[in-house]
Parts: structure tokens; C-alpha cells; sequence
């Protein structure tokens, strides 16, 4: 099966389900009783959740459009931001950033349809490392060049690389993606109801992110089971995969926002804060995903 036939098929599969959802979602948002503190929060995130989700399919289809090349592209362009922001980057450090979001999605799509035509090797992490290591020590900075340039690298590998699964997975980019939202609302809703019972369900997973517990965990597995099996994607390696990147994800997204001391990435997106808030479960998902598939 060609590329472009698996994503349509993909695609296909996916749009009824995510619609479902967020008429569910937003039914039972919209029943919700006043005396539920949460509940213009939930709104709200809702709210953002079906504007992303018509960004996405939009920009999604149709397959042979520019559009799946560039979603990856301006995702991002944002997240590194808000990650260059979140780590006291310099201008050279965001530069190089900015530069492998734009870069490195459609040159992961050429080397996945014609991998005889650009084979790096091991040319690329030299260049990359090249790259991020030059940006930090001419900032002139010797109290954090070493830490800039590191953190330079984690963010290009964290970031750009990893969107570019969007492009490299194809069809099963589609049901990934889809599999990660459906995991992320389980593990929030199963994980604080079921954290209300006690026991060793209510245990958090780490000190990073007291929130979220090993109920979330057990919920979010079944969500993105179900989301991987709405779309026809399921595999037990790729929902292992899938699961553990939700939970890395948003422990990571955690644990940088603490370090930072602020409490989420950014502040635009109602009912979530920034946009890496809402992907850090993607972007651990979707190089693991790449890695058992691929």
C-alpha cells in the first residue's frame, strides 16, 4: 500500500472518531452542574480541544496537499519557542532551533519515500551538534555555554525530531496522534476518579508531578487502547510504545516547567497553558512509535 493511500485510509478512519468524541466530550462538559469548580475550565479546554482538532484534519487533508508537511513545520516553530523561553536561551541557540523545525520534517518525509537518496549517516548528529554547540559558545556566555548547548541538542532532538514522525510514520502518524488524545483526557478523568478510592492506585508516579498517579497510568493505557483500535491501528508494541510516551511526556514537561519555576509552557492556550503542555505526550510518542514500526 502506498504512502498517500495509507494516510487517506488513516484519515478516514480517524475523522469520525475524534467527531464522536468531541460530541461526547462536549456533552457531557455542558451537563456538568455549577457546583463543579472545574467546570469552566473544562469548557475552555474543550473549546481548544475542537479548535485543534479542525486545524488538524484541515491542514491533514488532503494527503498530497502541502499541508501535512507544513503542520509539523509550524508546530514547531511554537514549541521551540516556548522551549527556548522556558530554558533562557540566547538568540543563537532559538536560531538553530527554529531552523530543524522548519528542516527537518520534509527532509525526514524525502529520506522515508527515497532513502537512497539521503542517507546522512552518522553527518547528521555532527551537524546538528556542530550547530548547537557554535550557536552557544559565541554568545559569549562562560557561566552557561555548556548548558545552552546542551540543551540546544535536547531540544532539537526533543522537538523537531520527534514531529517528524508525523511525516516519517505516515498513516500510523494519524493514529498516534488520535491514540495520545484519547490517553491524555482517560488519565486525567479515569486517573482522579479512581485516585479518590486511595490505595496503591492513588500513589503518584513521581515527585515531578504529584497529579498524576499509577490510576492514571491504568486508565490512560485503556484510552489509548481504544483510541489505537477506533482507527484500526492497535498493535500491543505500539501501544506500549504509545503509553509510555504519554506518561515520559508529561512527566518531562513537568519536570522542565518546575525547573523553570513556572507552572506551565505558556499561558495562550485555554484549558491547557502553552502548546508544549498539550504535546509533550506526543513528542515521546511518536519517536518511540517510530522506533517500534519503522
Amino acid at each position: 500500500m502506498s504512502a498517500l493511500l495509507e494516510a487517506e485510509e488513516a484519515f478516514g478512519r480517524a475523522l469520525p472518531v475524534v467527531a464522536g468524541a468531541l460530541v461526547v466530550g462536549g456533552l457531557a462538559v455542558a451537563a456538568l452542574p455549577a457546583r463543579v469548580t472545574a467546570r469552566r475550565e473544562l469548557r475552555r479546554a474543550w473549546g481548544t480541544s475542537l479548535v485543534m482538532a479542525l486545524l488538524f484534519f484541515t491542514a491533514l487533508y488532503p494527503v498530497d496537499s502541502p499541508g501535512p508537511m507544513l503542520l509539523p513545520a509550524v508546530l514547531g516553530l511554537v514549541a521551540v519557542v516556548e522551549y527556548a523561553r522556558l530554558m533562557r536561551l540566547g538568540r543563537g541557540e532559538r536560531v538553530v532551533l527554529g531552523v530543524a523545525a522548519v528542516l527537518l520534517p520534509p527532509l525526514a518525509d524525502v529520506a522515508h519515500v527515497l532513502p537512497e537518496r539521503l542517507d546522512f549517516g552518522l553527518r547528521f548528529p555532527v551537524l546538528v551538534l556542530i550547530a548547537c554547540v557554535a550557536a552557544a559558545v559565541l554568545s559569549g556566555d562562560p557561566a552557561r555555554a555548556g548548558e545552552r548547548a546542551a540543551r540546544t541538542v535536547f531540544g532539537v532532538l526533543w522537538i523537531p525530531v520527534a514531529l517528524s514522525g508525523l511525516m516519517a510514520l505516515d498513516g500510523t502518524a494519524i493514529a498516534v496522534t488520535v491514540a495520545v488524545a484519547f490517553g491524555d483526557v482517560a488519565a486525567w478523568c479515569g486517573g482522579a476518579l479512581l485516585s479518590r478510592l486511595g490505595g496503591g492506585l492513588a500513589r503518584p508516579l513521581s515527585r515531578l508531578s504529584p497529579d498524576r498517579t499509577w490510576a492514571g497510568v491504568l486508565t490512560g493505557g485503556m484510552g489509548v487502547a481504544v483510541g489505537l483500535s477506533a482507527v484500526g491501528g492497535f498493535t500491543v508494541t505500539l501501544w506500549a510504545a504509545v503509553l509510555c510516551g504519554c506518561v515520559v511526556g508529561g512527566l518531562l514537561v513537568s519536570a522542565l516547567t518546575r525547573e523553570a519555576g513556572v507552572r506551565g509552557t505558556g499561558d495562550w492556550l485555554p484549558g491547557f497553558g502553552g502548546l508544549l503542555d498539550r504535546l509533550g505526550s506526543l513528542l515521546l510518542a511518536l519517536p518511540l512509535a517510530m522506533l517500534v514500526t519503522l
